[in-house]
């Protein structure tokens, strides 16, 4: 499958659709970004089962804006609409196939739990300590 590029537009409606998509944030003038793409891109030829998608926070810039993007490249990934995984930096063939692997092996019903738990546990957001 060939790389999507998401824009604020489609952002939702890609990721809604698809239950496991890898999120390369980057930019042209990037160097890392650069030696990123083709690594990405050869991951995305053995992964045709995967959603492979790129945002260019250049022209995105209020999409890189609401996921917090500091640092490009970033790669980040969506399962099930909960993103399970978000890291800056250039990661070598390997470390991204094991990352890969590693999000596919994740039992998504664990994950929402805990996800669950961890917005219950901050309780109300405007609540005032005593003093």
């Amino acid at each position: 499958m060939a790389t999507v590029e998401l824009t604020k537009e489609n952002f939702d409606q890609v990721v809604s659709d698809n239950d496991f998509i890898l999120i390369d944030f980057w930019a042209s003038w990037c160097g890392p970004c650069r030696q990123f793409a083709p690594v990405f891109e050869s991951a995305s030829e053995r992964h045709d089962d995967l959603v492979f998608a790129k945002v260019d926070t250049e022209a995105q810039q209020e999409l890189a804006a609401a996921f917090e993007i500091r640092s490009i490249p970033t790669l980040m990934i969506v399962r099930e609409n909960v993103a399970v995984f978000a890291q800056p930096g250039a990661l070598p063939e390997a470390a991204l196939e094991d990352v890969i692997g590693q999000a596919r092996e994740l039992d998504m019903d664990e994950v929402r739990k805990s996800v669950e738990e961890a917005k219950a546990a901050q309780g109300p957001q405007d609540t005032r300590e005593a003093s």
